[in-house]
Formats: structure tokens, C-alpha cells, sequence
């Protein structure tokens, strides 16, 4: 039997504790003497009051996690870049070659901010693609154009501080 949140327990380690939270492989239990501590559901302990679990067991953090995942695969929403720590502060000048012309610049983490919302524009669109009623030619077709799209970009991946976020086109074998 899976004890359900507030049940009564006595750990041989920990001492007397209630379930305040339970996943499908572990109890949270916060203990009189040590405190809030995570235990596996097979742990040995006595139960001195049991409150039986009468729903699936899913933990907050599983539904959170889930619903992230889902946010992030079907809309605009997007994770948390970091720019590598060498661009932090620093300013992208554009010089024109006429010397009568102004230069313009502009701060590296706000150009770094458009390159990140385009690749997660051409996510989206890539899965709106994946998931579309076009015929499998098609997409293989826009899918081809989108991998030149992210190759193109690549030249950008130097802004990016962690190298699992940065843009990869079509790889050679």
C-alpha cells in the first residue's frame, strides 16, 4: 500500500515524521527531530497511522516539470539563454564603410536576445510543420530548408554560453 499525504511514520534513522508530499518512487516526510527528508517508498520504517492514497501519486514537481515540456514544445515560450560570459556588457558596433555614415552599436545581449527568439521561432515552426497534414515529401522539403536556416545561424554560436543551446545545421559524416 502506498501511504497517502499525512500519514504518521517512524523512521529507524529519523525518528517520528508525517508524508507531506509522495512521488511514484519516494515519500517526503518532514521529521520532528531532522526535518523535511525525501525516503524511498520501500525504505523500512513503521507506519503508526496510515492515510491511504486514494489518487494517482504525482508529485508537484512532476506536474510542473510536464507542463514546462509541454509549454516549451507547442508555444512561443522560451527556456532561459545564458550569453556566454565574455559578451556580458560589452556593445556590437556596425561601422560603414562610408566615413561620412554614423556607426550604430548596440548592446551584445540585445542582439543576442534576437538571435535566441529566432531559433525558437523556427522551432516552433519546424514542429508546426512535423505535426501538419502536408505529405511527407513537403516536409522533408521545408525541413531540409529550416536545417540551412539553423546553419546559416551557426556563425552566432559563439555568443552562446552553453554549447547544448546553440544553433547545428546539417552535420557532415
Amino acid at each position: 500500500m502506498i501511504l497517502g499525504i499525512g500519514s504518521r511514520i517512524k523512521h529507524p534513522d529519523h525518528g517520528v515524521g508525517v508524508v507531506t508530499n509522495v512521488t511514484s518512487k519516494m515519500y517526503w516526510v518532514t521529521f520532528i527531530e531532522n526535518g523535511l527528508e525525501t525516503i524511498d517508498i520501500d525504505d523500512d520504517f513503521e507506519v503508526i497511522e496510515g492515510v491511504e492514497d486514494e489518487v494517482d501519486t504525482v508529485s508537484f514537481y512532476e506536474v510542473e516539470k510536464t507542463l514546462k515540456d509541454i509549454l516549451k514544445r507547442y508555444s512561443d515560450v522560451s527556456e532561459v539563454v545564458p550569453i556566454a560570459d565574455k559578451w556580458k556588457g560589452g556593445t556590437m558596433v556596425l561601422q560603414p564603410a562610408d566615413v561620412d555614415l554614423a556607426s550604430k552599436e548596440l548592446p551584445i545581449e540585445t542582439f543576442f536576445h534576437k538571435i535566441v527568439m529566432v531559433r525558437d521561432r523556427i522551432r516552433v515552426m519546424e514542429q508546426k510543420i512535423n505535426s501538419s497534414n502536408l505529405d511527407d515529401q513537403d516536409k522533408i522539403d521545408l525541413q531540409q530548408y529550416i536545417t540551412r536556416i539553423y546553419g546559416s545561424l551557426t556563425t552566432f554560436n559563439v555568443l552562446f554560453k552553453n554549447k547544448s543551446q546553440q544553433l547545428v545545421g546539417s552535420r557532415s559524416k
